[in-house]
Formats: C-alpha cells, sequence, structure tokens
C-alpha cells in the first residue's frame, strides 16, 4: 500500500492564507464593532456599496466572496439600522438595488481612516518593492483560485 502524502500546514498555502485572514479580520472586526457596531460583513457590504452604489445583494456577493447568507444578514441589519437603502428596478421589478444613506456614507467616513491606518501599521515591515510583489501575487493568485473555481474530490 502506498504511503498517504501529508498535508504540512506550516507549508499549506490556502491554509496560511485562511489564518492570515482570519487573524487581521479578528483585529480589526474588534475596532469596527466597538466604535462602530459594524460587524466584518457588515463593513465589506458598506465598503463595497461605497465604491460600487446601485449593486444588487447578488453582486455584493461576487464582488466579495462572501456566503449569501453572510451577505443577506449583513444587508438586513445595514438596512434596519438606516445604512443602506433599497430601491427597485425601474426595468425589472425584481432586481433591487443598493446603496448607502446619509447615515451610512457617514459610518463609512469614520471607518475609512482606521481601516487604512491598520494596514499602513500592517504593511509597515514591507518594502515598497514587497509590497507591490505582493499586490501582483494576490493578483495572479486570486485570478488562478477563480479559474480553477471549487475542489472537488475525486
Amino acid at each position: 500500500m502506498p504511503a498517504r502524502p501529508k498535508l504540512h500546514l506550516d507549508k499549506f498555502v490556502p491554509y496560511r492564507l485562511s489564518v492570515l485572514s482570519n487573524t487581521v479580520s479578528s483585529a480589526i472586526a474588534a475596532a469596527y464593532f466597538l466604535h462602530f457596531g459594524l460587524s466584518i460583513p457588515e463593513w465589506r457590504v458598506m465598503a463595497v456599496l461605497a465604491a460600487n452604489p446601485g449593486l444588487s445583494a447578488a453582486e455584493v456577493t461576487a464582488r466579495t466572496a462572501m456566503d449569501k447568507v453572510a451577505v443577506s444578514r449583513a444587508v438586513a441589519t445595514l438596512l434596519a439600522a438606516g445604512r443602506l437603502r433599497r430601491t427597485t428596478a425601474i426595468s425589472d421589478r425584481r432586481r433591487t438595488h443598493l446603496e448607502l444613506t446619509a447615515a451610512g456614507g457617514r459610518v463609512y467616513a469614520r471607518v475609512v481612516p482606521l481601516a487604512l491606518e491598520y494596514e499602513h501599521a500592517l504593511m509597515t515591515p514591507l518594502s515598497k518593492r514587497d509590497r507591490a510583489t505582493l499586490d501582483r501575487l494576490l493578483r495572479i493568485l486570486l485570478g488562478r483560485a477563480v479559474e480553477l473555481g471549487p475542489a472537488h474530490a475525486e
């Protein structure tokens, strides 16, 4: 019987990326919640809609790669808090558009400096060249992950 391959998590890139993402999200989530009452999914929805007003919830889901249920809950919470507005498309009554309200825009404007400050602190150990390389590698890996699609057991 052939030896089974071993998975070394400390070298397994998907695991390492997940740990990094979870660590960063957890660290910043505390500040978002403490200061603004926002969960990470709520913040991500707000950030995407600030940059792309008028998207549907499905489009937000696609852009964030978040679970559809997480986006739906975040949208519902933001609507209830008056931070989002949902309108029905005139051309297709089944389609809705989401956008930040004035109150949502004010919260967004207050969160952005905090987010940028955290990013700056996180990236401080990297040189300008390292940052450019990281950006390039992340784009390549994301493109490849999309191209590969979900992993399937054989």
